[in-house]
């Protein structure tokens, strides 16, 4: 089975590295710049689970992608999809399945506007990852799972294929029949996770320590009575779990877009947060806390441009 993995970043790069490791045909679709780091320092994990480094990992620019793959993982950020979708257009034949590991929903109906329904795969992954200044892949903590499957819950031979591919390569995966399920209740804790820490600017651990725990709560309330509405309602023990995470004293856990604000950088506040509270067809007094975490985020969004735009040109 031949792969396209789109980017060789935090998450691209661990799974996709993980896959290459494990012998199996994997070329990265990436940029002039990353194409160059890779061939001169090779794709490098560092993880507690087990080390990675390849020499000179198979890449390809998007002006010389030409052939069809049979599976395309795509992981990059809502902000980059539209370019992302457009360098790999020319990857995607009549029997490729495009597997995304993006947070949220939006990116599923965008993909099978572009390439059809039958082409897309419901898909998500539990990691935590990021770049060092040298290119190298760090590994931040002990879970490295991937969950896929068809959206509608069959098992199909595709499904079958690409689970037997994506197997013993030193990460956890599994083929699901009710990927969407799944999407939605990792939808309805990412979108809390970020809505509050986001908006208190701080970690779990000391929105606890300031009494207000409960307001995480409220807010996964808020965020699972949409999900319910649209016919996803998290189940019991996942809505204990994601309880507990937002509850837990001392947790240094915070959601990534509080690290890409406080580093200045763009953030995925329409896709994770803003589609949500849109598919809520109730009443605008049912999502207090959800509507002011967006307007938190826009705002800063709103900022963020302004002061990119008044900057003086170097």
């Amino acid at each position: 089975m031949r792969i396209l993995v789109v980017g060789a970043g935090a998450i691209g790069g661990y799974f996709g590295g993980r896959l290459l490791a494990a012998g199996r045909d994997v070329t990265f679709l990436v940029r002039a710049r990353r194409s160059a780091q890779l061939a001169k320092s090779g794709l490098v994990i560092r993880s507690a689970l087990g080390d990675v480094s390849l020499p000179a990992p198979p890449t390809v620019l998007a002006e010389t992608l030409r052939d069809p793959f049979d599976l395309i993982l795509l992981s990059c950020k809502a902000y980059d999809l539209a370019s992302a979708v457009d360098s790999f257009a020319p990857a995607v034949g009549p029997n490729t399945a495009i597997l995304p590991l993006l947070n949220g929903m939006a990116h599923m109906d965008f993909l099978a506007a572009r390439f059809g329904a039958a082409v897309v795969l419901g898909g998500q992954c539990v990691i935590s990852t990021t770049l060092d200044a040298e290119g190298r892949i760090l590994h931040l903590n002990d879970t490295h799972g991937l969950s896929f499957g068809e959206p509608d819950g069959s098992v199909s031979a595709r499904a079958t294929a690409i689970a037997a591919t994506l197997s013993d390569a030193r990460f956890d995966s599994r083929l699901s029949e009710t990927i969407l399920q799944e999407m939605w209740e990792k939808w309805v804790l990412i979108t809390t996770m970020a809505g509050i820490t986001c908006l208190m600017r701080a970690p779990v651990g000391d929105i606890v320590a300031a009494n207000a725990g409960d307001l995480a709560v409220a807010l996964l309330d808020e965020c699972a009575a949409i999900a319910a509405a649209c016919g996803f309602a998290p189940r019991d023990p996942t809505m204990l779990r994601s309880r507990t995470m937002l509850t837990t004293p001392g947790s240094t856990f915070a959601a990534s877009m509080l690290r890409d604000i406080e580093r200045g950088a763009p953030i995925e506040a329409d896709h994770i947060v803003g589609d949500l509270l849109q598919r809520d067809n109730r009443k605008a007094d049912d999502t207090p806390l959800l509507r002011i975490a967006y307007a938190h985020l826009k705002a800063y969004e709103s900022r963020r441009t302004r002061e990119k735009v008044a900057a003086p040109t170097p």
